[in-house]
């Protein structure tokens, strides 16, 4: 397959310009406006933080793509699905509540919201995955199979099931309705090292399913309940668990690759990355850790795979910052995000949605002042 194109421009402005002057001549430089937008409905795909968690984009960033799509005759919403675990994004009266909270009013970012999968997560549509070996009809937010259009407004950052989340993290798993997420999280649930735990409750406190317990001081683990999301594993200050299947996170990525491609499969996308505040861990936890790395800038294109790899390379590239979760690290992988989750292989979701027909690894870097 040939080589991708993907832009990037960096974070310094002059006196007269801004970021967000920047991202719109990097989105329009990656071809934006080759995209018939006139009366399209447009969903504008991005994570609205969980509530205390202050990583997620600030809403001018989705302000400046609203802007571009109205200029560009489209009719433009923000959009994301329901989440399975406890916490201010399980149903649609929460989720638009904590986005509001977060700074994503109408009056702010230029146009509604709509929870992708309705009010309790269950309004969704079967989308065929072309190629898929995993998943056979991907279970998507029906709002965003209606959309005519697709961008996708990512927060790249680390993830502890992942690697990284970027665009196929943002579409795929964000894209899913509740039954969809758990269908990629069922391979592998998590197990509880008693060695190391010492019955905080932090896995009780994160849990939608009630799968914890404590029995003698110690956590364990309800595997009938358990829907193998992984928000445990996050959230436990001493590592003491993990997951029992050592190849669920590779499933889970290759699940993820495959809900991507059928989302996007036949109509027009773009993807935007911004690889500014790069936290260990995904914006659905209540809070963000210090970054890894210092900011790096703004990425765009056409090819979701290409877009995160790029991500990727500049990541790594990136010296890490010492007193962060990285920093604590042994760096035997040469990679910051496998170092900072070394049960993780991002490279895994990406050769499945190359396999799939998706986009290429392979890509051009071209730099937008």
């Amino acid at each position: 397959m040939e080589a991708s194109k993907v832009y990037y421009t960096n974070l310094r402005c002059d006196n007269g310009d801004s970021r967000l002057h920047k991202l719109t001549r990097l989105i329009k430089r990656a071809g934006i406006e080759t995209i018939d937008f006139k009366n399209k409905f447009t969903a504008i795909k991005i994570h609205f933080g969980e509530p205390g968690n202050l990583a997620f984009l600030r809403p001018n960033y989705a302000a400046t793509v609203v802007d571009l799509v109205k200029e560009l005759g489209g009719r433009p919403f923000l959009t994301d699905c329901n989440t399975l675990y406890v916490g201010g994004r399980k149903h649609a009266l929460d989720h638009m509540e904590s986005a509001y909270k977060n700074g994503f009013m109408p009056y702010a970012t230029g146009c509604h919201i709509i929870i992708g999968d309705g009010l309790k997560g269950t309004d969704e549509t079967l989308v065929p995955v072309p190629g898929g070996e995993y998943v056979k009809e991907a279970k998507v937010g029906r709002a965003l199979m209606d959309a005519d259009i697709l961008i996708s407004l990512a927060h790249f950052k680390g993830h502890e099931a992942t690697g990284f989340g970027g665009a196929l993290k943002n579409i795929g798993m964000g894209g899913g309705s509740r039954a969809g997420k758990m269908e990629m999280h069922c391979d592998g649930k998590p197990q509880v090292d008693q060695s190391l735990c010492i019955g905080c409750g932090a896995c009780i406190d994160i849990c939608a399913h009630d799968a914890p317990y404590i029995t003698d001081g110690l956590s364990w683990i309800d595997q009938d309940k358990c829907v193998g999301c992984g928000r445990c594993i996050a959230v436990c200050p001493t590592d003491a668990i993990s997951n029992n299947d050592s190849s669920s996170n590779d499933k889970l990525n290759c699940k993820i690759a495959e809900y991507t491609h059928a989302i996007c499969h036949g109509r027009p996308t773009f993807h935007i990355n911004i690889v500014i505040e790069v936290s260990p861990n995904c914006d659905c936890h209540g809070e963000n850790d210090l970054a890894i790395v210092p900011d790096v800038g703004f990425f765009a294109s056409f090819d979701p795979i290409a877009l995160d790899k790029a991500c990727a390379d500049a990541v790594n590239k990136q010296p890490f910052i010492p007193s962060s979760a990285l920093g604590e690290r042994e760096h035997c992988h040469h990679d910051h995000f496998t170092d900072t989750h070394p049960t993780t292989s991002w490279k895994v979701a990406l050769e499945h949605g190359e396999k799939l027909g998706l986009g290429t690894m392979e890509y051009e870097l071209f730099e937008v002042k």
